[in-house]
């Protein structure tokens, strides 16, 4: 999973938060009347030889593609990011939108754990990346998904004014790609945290905010509760950081029954990795903060 994109409005920090086509063969017979036109016959023959080759070799090509594509995949489920990237980045001259979104995953999850400028040249690279896969096919879901998440990577780096500035932009991406497909439950995580995050900004940054905007972006805790809720429906306890969100928004709206239930389940959920760890740890603080 990707780190919580639970950063948005933390000025000061600059880091936040799969179709394979089957070429049909087809025969084709020389005409018995080429036998009385030996030449164009033998041009025929030669050209259709060269199309099956060149059916063959488009084929191959689609094969290697798409087993670059399952061991990227694999190499993902493992948090193997460096190995993603030496085995994907030779490949993106190909303009393919498969190999560019996930090499620019591989990219941003290299940078989460890279130091401060290697971080800041990983994830321009990635932006770079995911915009050349949104040029080809701006509907593809994953390139919008991905493309919020780096969007809003990149304009931290950039300074307050910039991460500001693309607020609007990182939620459109988003909600894009929710809607191209509804069935992922992280893209809904995503959107809600983003209306977490704006609900809860303090006056000071409100104010910033309204001095670039002229009025700055606006949420709720209601409706961040609702993307929660909708990703829990999609995909149930898939992810330690959705069941937290759940639990604090339910808090921020005064409703403590369901609040100690998304929190339980949240720190008894089984960690995988240091962020689950943290999910569980801030539940289980909460938990001891809110219990009789």
């Amino acid at each position: 999973m990707f780190r919580r994109f639970a950063i948005l409005l933390r000025f000061n920090q600059r880091r936040t938060i799969t179709s394979a086509i089957a070429v049909k063969g087809y025969k084709t017979r020389v005409s018995s009347k080429s036998r009385f036109f030996p030449t164009f016959g033998s041009f025929y023959a030669l050209s259709l030889w060269k199309a099956k080759k060149t059916e063959e070799n488009e084929s191959s090509i689609m094969t290697t593609k798409e087993l670059l594509i399952a061991k990227a995949d694999a190499l993902f489920e493992q948090e193997e990011y460096k190995q993603i990237y030496e085995l994907l980045s030779g490949f993106k001259s190909n303009k393919n939108v498969e190999i560019l979104w996930r090499l620019s995953r591989a990219l941003y999850k290299m940078s989460l754990s890279a130091t401060e400028v290697e971080a800041k040249k990983m994830v321009f690279e990635a932006y770079d990346t995911i915009s050349s896969a949104l040029e080809i096919d701006e509907n593809h879901w994953a390139a919008q998904k991905w493309m919020a998440i780096i969007l809003d990577a990149k304009s931290g780096y950039e300074g307050m004014k910039s991460r500001i500035n693309q607020l609007h932009n990182v939620k459109k991406h988003m909600l894009k790609a929710s809607e191209l497909n509804p069935a992922d439950a992280t893209t809904l995580y995503l959107i809600g945290n983003w209306c977490y995050q704006i609900s809860n900004l303090t006056w000071y940054q409100r104010k910033i905010a309204s001095a670039i905007f002229g009025k700055p972006p606006s949420s709720s805790y209601e409706e961040a509760l609702t993307y929660f809720e909708k990703a829990e429906i999609v995909d149930p306890n898939f992810y330690s950081q959705n069941l937290l969100m759940l639990g604090k928004s339910c808090l921020k709206l005064n409703k403590k029954e369901e609040a100690l239930k998304y929190l339980k389940l949240a720190s008894e959920f089984l960690a995988k990795n240091d962020e689950d760890q943290q999910a569980k740890q801030e539940a289980q603080k909460l938990l001891n903060s809110i219990s009789p």
